[in-house]
């Protein structure tokens, strides 16, 4: 396989990788460092490929030397320049065959050529001519595909979120009120009763006549008062 073209599905992903290292190429390369600056997500492998082909990595990731000449080219012209031997380099087998006019070649052509030295399936033959042919716009020949944006991976960030999306907002229950039988005014009275006892300490000492008075007050206050 190592042998082989390198592609990848999603082509925009190689322009938007080699203007972000313009302004900084690190000097080692790897998965890791792909997925945290947001570059060809789950496709990091294949951007690889693709970056140690054209010679810009070592087959340890390592910053090439050909990479720290053409990348430190800041003007569009000087850096193209530089760029355009590494692709013919690369691809030596496509441009022996058909020499400067390979930067021009149709994309049914240049499939044909892949998957007859590579013996590919007709996707991979595809995808591995649609890679040159952005290799070839970025060194002026044809236009570049646009680019996805940057999905940067921010620690911080993610922190918050797990954070806000952790936090239980409060809520304050409301409970409905409470439903209080209605009171029938009118029958309250037959449905309550009332009992009232009364004590009487009689005297030791009292005669008939003093238990009498007693009980006759009780009759007249209590029984058949009103």
């Amino acid at each position: 396989m190592a042998d082989k073209h390198p592609y990848i599905s999603g082509v925009g992903n190689i322009s938007q990788t080699l203007n972000h290292f313009r302004k900084t190429f690190p000097n080692i390369v790897d998965s890791a460092t792909l997925k945290k600056l947001g570059l060809a997500p789950n496709n990091e492998s294949f951007l690889l490929n693709i970056l140690k082909f054209i010679k810009l990595l070592s087959e340890t990731g390592e910053k090439t030397k050909e990479a720290g000449d053409v990348f430190s080219q800041h003007k569009d012209d000087e850096f193209r320049k530089k760029f355009e031997p590494l692709i013919k380099s690369s691809y030596n087998g496509l441009f022996e065959l058909y020499g400067d006019k390979t930067w021009e070649i149709d994309l049914d052509s240049l499939i044909t050529f892949f998957r007859s030295t590579d013996q590919t399936s007709a996707l991979i033959g595809k995808h591995q001519a649609r890679t040159f042919k952005v290799l070839a716009a970025i060194c002026g020949y044809g236009e570049l595909p646009p680019e996805k944006p940057v999905t940067k991976t921010n620690v911080s960030s993610k922190k918050k979120i797990a954070k806000k999306s952790g936090k239980k907002k409060k809520t304050t229950k409301i409970e409905p009120p409470l439903e209080t039988p209605p009171i029938d005014i009118e029958n309250q009275t037959s449905k309550v009763s009332l009992t009232v006892r009364v004590e009487v300490n009689l005297p030791a000492d009292g005669d008939q006549k003093t238990y009498d008075r007693i009980f006759k007050s009780i009759r007249e206050n209590l029984i058949n008062g009103r």
